[in-house]
C-alpha cells in the first residue's frame, strides 16, 4: 500500500504547469502602452458583467478605475505606477453595439501600437489613428469631460430613436490614463473616413464666410484641410442625386436640432473626397497581429473597483483571448461602399460630373454657447459689422444657417 502511494506522489511531482500565452503591449511612449493594455482590461473585465436589458440612471454616472503598483515591471514595455479609468462602460458598450462593433474587434483594432499621431489642432487636442484605421483617439481636456458627461444620457436617447442612422460622432469609449501623475482623457470615436479608400480632398465647413479660408501652412500639407471660402471658390459640389440628398438633409437636419436644444455650436460638418478615377483601390493590408510571449505570469486583479498593490501578471502582457478573431485584410473595393467599414460614405451619383465617394460626418460637437462664446461672438460682431457672418452666433441661429449652406453644398 505504501509503495502504490509513493507512485502516485511521484506522478504528481511530474506534473508541469501550462502557462497561458500572453500580449505584449509595447508602444512608442508609456501613455499608448497603458492605454492598450487599459483597453484589453476594460474589454475582457466586461465579458464578466452581466449587461443589463435597460440602462439605468446610475449607468451614466458609473466607472471602473484600477490602479497598479509594480515595481517589476519592464520599464521598456510599460510604467511601474499607472491608472486606468473608464467612463460608463456599459453605457459606451451599449453605443458600440447599436453600431454595430464587436467588443473583441474593438480590442484587437486598439491594443496595437496606433499608426502615428496628427499635429494637434486649434484646440490643441492630440489625434491619433488605430493601426487599422478603423478608430480614432483624440485627448480631451476636463470641460470636454465635463461636457461629455453633460449630453451622454441625451446622445444616447438620440442614437436610439435614430436606430444610429447619424452623423454625429461614434462615440465608443472614454477614459482616463495616468502616467508619472500626469492625467490624460482620451475618447475613442470611429473614422469618418474610409481605412481602405484613400481621400483625396478634405473640407470642414461651418456655413460661415468670415475668416473661414484655409492657411498658407494649412495648404502646404499632403492633405491640407480647406473651409467653407475655398469650397464655395472651387465650385466644389457633392453630387448624390436627389433623392440621397433628402435622406441626407433630413439626417443632418434631426442631428443638428439634436444639437441646439443641448444649447451646442460651432460644429462642421467633414467632408472626405475619395476620386475614384484617381486611384484603383484595391484592399489594404492591415497590422499583423501582436506578438505573443510565452513568458508565464501569474495574478490576478479585482474587477469594477480601485485595485492597489503589486500586480505581477501585467507586466506589459495580457492574456491572449482563445480563438479571438484578427482582422487583417480589408475587402477589396468592388465599387461598393462596406457599411461595416464606411458607415459615413455616400457614391456620387450615377451619370454624375464625376465618380466619386463622399464620406460626411459632424465633428467637435462639445462647445457650448456659454460666457465664453457670447463674449467672442461680441468682440466678431464689433469687428465685422452686424451683418456678416460670423461662426460665433446663437445655437439656433448657428443650426439654421448650417443647414441652409450644406443645403447649397448639395446636388
Amino acid at each position: 500500500m505504501a509503495s502504490v502511494q509513493t507512485v502516485q506522489k511521484q506522478k504528481v511531482l511530474k506534473v508541469k504547469a501550462v502557462y497561458q500565452k500572453r500580449k505584449l503591449f509595447r508602444a512608442n511612449e508609456p501613455l499608448l502602452s497603458v492605454f492598450m493594455w487599459g483597453i484589453n482590461h476594460t474589454v475582457s473585465e466586461l465579458n464578466h458583467v452581466t449587461i443589463p436589458p435597460m440602462l439605468m440612471p446610475d449607468d451614466f454616472k458609473a466607472y471602473t478605475k484600477v490602479r497598479v503598483d509594480n515595481h517589476l515591471f519592464n520599464k521598456e514595455n510599460m510604467p511601474s505606477h499607472f491608472k486606468v479609468k473608464e467612463y460608463c462602460p456599459i453605457v459606451f458598450r451599449n453605443l458600440r453595439e447599436r453600431f454595430g462593433i464587436d467588443d473583441q474587434d474593438y480590442m484587437n483594432s486598439l491594443t496595437k501600437q496606433p499608426q502615428g499621431t496628427d499635429s494637434p489642432g486649434r484646440s490643441g487636442a492630440r489625434m491619433l489613428m488605430s493601426q487599422d484605421k478603423r478608430y480614432f483617439i483624440k485627448t480631451l481636456v476636463t470641460e470636454e469631460v465635463e461636457q461629455m458627461h453633460h449630453v451622454l444620457k441625451q446622445y444616447h436617447q438620440h442614437i436610439v430613436e435614430c436606430h444610429a442612422q447619424t452623423l454625429l460622432p461614434h462615440y465608443l469609449g472614454m477614459y482616463r490614463i495616468t502616467v508619472n501623475d500626469v492625467e490624460t482623457y482620451l475618447v475613442v470615436m470611429r473614422n469618418v473616413f474610409s481605412p481602405r479608400l484613400p481621400i483625396h480632398k478634405k473640407y470642414d465647413l461651418k456655413g460661415s464666410t468670415v475668416d473661414r479660408c484655409a492657411s498658407d501652412k494649412e495648404k502646404a500639407k499632403d492633405l491640407p484641410t480647406f473651409k467653407d471660402n475655398d469650397f464655395l471658390t472651387d465650385g466644389a459640389k457633392l453630387n448624390i442625386g436627389s433623392d440621397a440628398k433628402d435622406k441626407l438633409l433630413a439626417r443632418l437636419t434631426s442631428d443638428v436640432e439634436f444639437l441646439a436644444s443641448l444649447h451646442l455650436m460651432d460644429y462642421s460638418l467633414i467632408v472626405g473626397i475619395h476620386d475614384c478615377d484617381r486611384v484603383d483601390a484595391d484592399g489594404v493590408e492591415m497590422c499583423p497581429p501582436n506578438t505573443d510571449s510565452d513568458e508565464p505570469v501569474s495574478g490576478d486583479e479585482e474587477n469594477g473597483v480601485e485595485y492597489e498593490g503589486e500586480v505581477p501578471d501585467i507586466g506589459g502582457f495580457a492574456p491572449t483571448p482563445p480563438d479571438s478573431p484578427q482582422p487583417n485584410v480589408l475587402p477589396a473595393y468592388n465599387g461598393d461602399i462596406d457599411p461595416n467599414i464606411e458607415r459615413f460614405g455616400i457614391k456620387s451619383v450615377e451619370g454624375g460630373p464625376k465618380k466619386e465617394v463622399y464620406f460626411l460626418a459632424l465633428i467637435d460637437i462639445l462647445t457650448r454657447y456659454g460666457m465664453k462664446k457670447r463674449t467672442a461672438q461680441a468682440a466678431k460682431t464689433m469687428k465685422h459689422g452686424a451683418g456678416a457672418e460670423i461662426s460665433t452666433v446663437h445655437p439656433e441661429q448657428y443650426a439654421k444657417r448650417f443647414l441652409e449652406f450644406i443645403d447649397k453644398c448639395i446636388e
